[in-house]
């Protein structure tokens, strides 16, 4: 029997019971709930016609950004908000996840090759993910994974390690999708980790509510050998708070968005400030690049935005700064790993179903010894990634782990990407094939700050 199809729900919206409570509990049950709620169908049913394009495959657009929702401010300013405690020493360094993130590993999994991946070409082609598709996200949990269960969300520790696996997992379905959904998460997660108890009482409701809003970090910039750690986006003092102006580019669902996390330089210091979509000056552009189409890229216009002083996403010295664009590159390295893998996955049988000169070109040594290289370096990137993750996870400096991770799954990514490609011969080259699109994903590793972390 499918995993998905053995699923039970639990009590209100599907979540466990507080005895039971547990953030696998609450992602088999969400997943349990969208089984019956027929949505896997009717995506797989769904065709073009019955979506809104997005309209940045032809003409662009530029547009204000969302404005619908008023966030009330509450909580206490200037107080902390709760924190995560780190995750609990494990003694050796063990790459084996524990019972718990292996349950949740299968069922992203499943969501990923059921959902995700059926959805991919169409999402690519429109540069949207289907709306359907979203919904399944917020019933599973995923834009509350991070978020303290104190405050309404499912983790009781850091949880770098789960959001490794759960991109991971997701990303083997379609990066760009994968992208999409994490992005509302990425912000909520933030918001766990440096929010203080206004902004978290603020916020943080409407992402563990029903009605979970669009929202992105943005720190990327169309800049010439640009920096994230020295943005050009500025950030101005003034009397009652902030004036911010810049341009951020590959803002995943920009146009939808209702709050942004967005890096500024502020006395020399990079700084993020969260910013709603109803602000003054705020606009989006249509940005859509080679790849990582399915998460609707857009370009976030700041003119002279006025935020107020609470604005201010943790520390203003850098560290906070720092600590993201890290967590974030740690994403992106598990967001490598997972689209390799699909690659792998999808060349192995071809090179063994494929014939040339009357023999499988799997035969061929030259073929054997590039998908070899394939699988020996996807063990080294999760090796250096989850490595990383679980330092990340217990609270310690991972630094070194996560630049070497960065630099491994940026080449050996793009590599896997290009060789997939090279394996499938003229295949390779044409859409009938998901291989040509996974080589496209893959080279926004090296390239992409932002968006999600972990």
């Amino acid at each position: 029997m499918s995993l998905i199809n053995s699923l039970k729900p639990g009590g209100k919206h599907g979540v466990p019971s507080s005895e039971s409570r547990d953030p696998i509990g609450f992602l088999v049950a969400g997943l349990s709930k969208l089984a019956q709620s027929d949505l896997i169908d009717t995506l797989r049913l769904r065709k073009s016609t019955e979506q809104a394009v997005f309209t940045v495959t032809r003409n662009g657009f530029k547009t204000m950004t969302t404005a619908s929702r008023t966030f009330a401010r509450a909580g206490s300013r200037g107080v902390d908000g709760v924190r995560l405690p780190a995750a609990r020493p494990r003694g050796v360094f063990d790459l084996t996840p524990t019972e718990d993130q292996q349950m949740l590993v299968d069922v992203v999994t499943e969501f990923a090759d059921e959902v995700v991946r059926p959805a991919a070409t169409e999402a690519n082609e429109t540069c949207e993910a289907p709306e359907a598709l979203l919904k399944a996200s917020l019933e599973i949990g995923l834009p509350i994974l991070g978020v303290p269960e104190s405050l309404g969300g499912i983790s009781e520790e850091r949880s770098a390690m789960a959001g490794t696996l759960v991109a991971e997992a997701l990303s083997r379905g379609d990066l760009g999708l994968a992208v999409a959904t994490l992005a509302p998460g990425s912000v909520a997660t933030a918001l766990g980790l440096w929010g203080t108890d206004a902004q978290q009482q603020t916020y943080l409701p409407a992402f563990t509510g029903d009605d979970v809003p669009a929202a992105a970090l943005a720190l990327n910039e169309a800049t010439v050998l640009f920096d994230v750690l020295s943005p050009s986006t500025t950030a101005t003092r003034t009397a009652d708070g902030f004036v911010l102006s810049g341009v951020k580019t590959l803002v995943p669902r920009g146009a939808q968005a209702e709050l942004f996390v967005v890096g500024a330089l502020l006395d020399d210091k990079p700084v993020l400030f969260l910013v709603e979509s109803s602000s003054t000056g705020l606009s989006v552009e249509a940005d859509p690049a080679m790849g990582v189409r399915a998460a609707s890229l857009t370009r976030l216009h700041l003119d002279q935005v006025t935020v107020p002083a609470d604005a201010v996403l943790g520390a203003t010295d850098g560290t906070t700064y720092v600590e993201c664009v890290r967590l974030s590159r740690l994403a992106w390295c598990a967001l490598a790993i997972g689209t390799g893998q699909a690659v792998l996955d999808y060349v192995t049988p071809y090179v063994k179903q494929r014939q040339a000169f009357g023999e499988p070109i799997a035969h061929r040594q030259s073929v054997a010894f590039m998908v070899a290289d394939i699988a020996i370096e996807l063990q080294a990137m999760r090796l250096v990634t989850y490595k990383a993750a679980a330092r990340a996870a217990a609270g310690k400096n991972f630094t070194r782990e996560v630049a070497l991770a960065r630099k491994i799954c940026a080449d050996k990514g793009m590599r896997i990407g290009l060789d997939g490609v090279q394996l499938l011969g003229g295949h390779g080259f044409v859409k009938e094939h998901p291989v040509e699109r996974w080589y496209r994903d893959l080279r926004a590793i090296g390239i992409m700050e932002g968006s999600v972390l972990v």
